[in-house]
């Protein structure tokens, strides 16, 4: 079975379909998917989402995007809802210097906040990096530190700053990027960086693969990610399935999957 990450289906490209895509999910081969949360009103769609449908888990937090809808009262409501076992990380949280809005500070200070959430809860966390691989790992090292469970969403950096992730025992997601034709630098990431430590993702309704790039995205593209990644790893796609599987089981605490 496939373990779909990281996805977006409270977006409003499934408005239309969205119970039937993610009721049809399983017979298709995605056996589970986490639902990741970027904005408070998205966070609650998110859960709505969790407790409706079995095969979804939902990750709550805030993206950088929206670090400034965060304050110190909505912080306790954070850990709240790590009460609930349909929860299984922080995310999405982190750092996006590509637009710079809001300000770095603002985006820094929500980061470590929610981190510093999950570190006291030991739960996973789900980050978001862009352009800003350095204060990432800066943070990460600092605030949340080695050895607790996190996960780099939408890896876009050099083999390089993965070497630097992967010493502090964090995993790296890979999506629908892996496949298209400009995308020299993550192939290189993929080479390099060992099968346990890749989780698979979409990020849809963002991100398809080709043949689809451009169209929206949903999991039932992942076999066209898992069959880039068995190429450039020389392994057989099954073994790529199996083991990313086995990688999210674990990484989200899901056992009675294993």
């Amino acid at each position: 079975m496939i373990f779909d990450s990281h996805a977006h289906y409270d977006d409003r490209a499934f408005d239309e379909d969205r119970d039937e895509l993610l009721m049809s999910l399983p017979e298709k081969g995605v056996g589970a998917v986490v639902n990741a949360g970027a904005s408070i009103r998205s966070v609650w769609k998110t859960l709505e989402l969790a407790e409706k449908y079995p095969n979804v888990y939902a990750a709550a937090g805030i993206h950088p995007e929206h670090a400034g809808e965060l304050h110190e009262e909505d912080m306790e409501w954070l850990r709240g809802l790590l009460a609930s076992a349909r929860v299984v990380a922080v995310g999405e949280i982190g750092l996006d210097y590509y637009w710079d809005q809001p300000e770095r500070e603002i985006q820094k200070k929500c980061f470590a906040a929610q981190m510093g959430i999950a570190k006291e809860e030991k739960i996973p966390v789900v980050v978001h990096s862009r352009d800003a691989a350095a204060d990432t790992l800066e943070l990460m090292r600092t605030e949340y530190g080695a050895g607790n469970p996190a996960y780099i969403h939408c890896f876009s950096y050099p083999k390089e700053i993965a070497a630097e992730f992967l010493k502090l025992g964090y995993m790296i997601g890979i999506g629908g990027v892996v496949t298209f034709k400009n995308a020299k630098k993550i192939r290189e990431v993929v080479e390099y960086v060992p099968l346990e430590r890749i989780l698979l993702e979409t990020d849809c309704p963002y991100l398809a693969p080709v043949p689809h790039r451009g169209e929206r995205n949903s999991s039932l593209n992942l076999p066209l990610v898992i069959r880039q990644i068995a190429q450039i790893k020389g392994v057989e796609p099954e073994k790529v399935e199996e083991i990313t599987w086995k990688n999210a089981v674990r990484f989200f605490g899901l056992t009675n999957m294993e």
